[in-house]
């Protein structure tokens, strides 16, 4: 299954770094930008989380919440937080459920070397939790997807 645009997201999004269950109905009445990356501290994914850190009180201010997810579990998703100052949540998708169901999970290459991954992808979600934008890995420049964002 693949959600996309139109679509509603699930009620359950998963357990943030802290072990707290995070539901879609958490963030009704505001948009929420979820963002799938593939690790905690490698370079693309800082760059991606620290853009959103930098400008998250002005994505707040057009009415964002923000929430990462990665297969990452709770531990490593609290070093990253706690390492790169990071004022929003991280899902700790560990059983992979939500990259299925979203449709963010597959098969990847680097350096000629396939495996089974996480594709950076964004979904922008309205007020009702209602699908309203996708940006795909292509169209992601990490450094600044945040202001990619804010200009939607």
């Amino acid at each position: 299954m693949e959600l996309k645009k139109g679509d509603k997201i699930p009620e359950i999004l998963g357990k943030n770094q802290d072990g707290k269950l995070i539901k879609s109905s958490d963030y009704a009445g505001k948009k929420l930008v979820l963002y799938f990356y593939p690790k905690d501290n490698t370079s693309g994914c800082t760059a991606e989380a620290c853009s959103f850190r930098d400008n998250y009180s002005a994505l707040r201010k057009q009415g964002y919440e923000i929430v990462g997810v990665s297969v990452d579990d709770e531990q490593s998703h609290r070093k990253f937080i706690e390492k790169q100052g990071l004022p929003f949540d991280l899902i700790a998708d560990t059983d992979k459920s939500l990259v299925q169901q979203f449709g963010v999970w597959g098969e990847k290459s680097m350096y000629g070397r396939k495996y089974q991954g996480t594709f950076r992808t964004t979904f922008i979600v309205d007020e009702q939790g209602v699908i309203q934008d996708i940006f795909l890995p292509k169209e992601i420049k990490t450094s600044i997807h945040a202001e990619q964002i804010k200009s939607l």
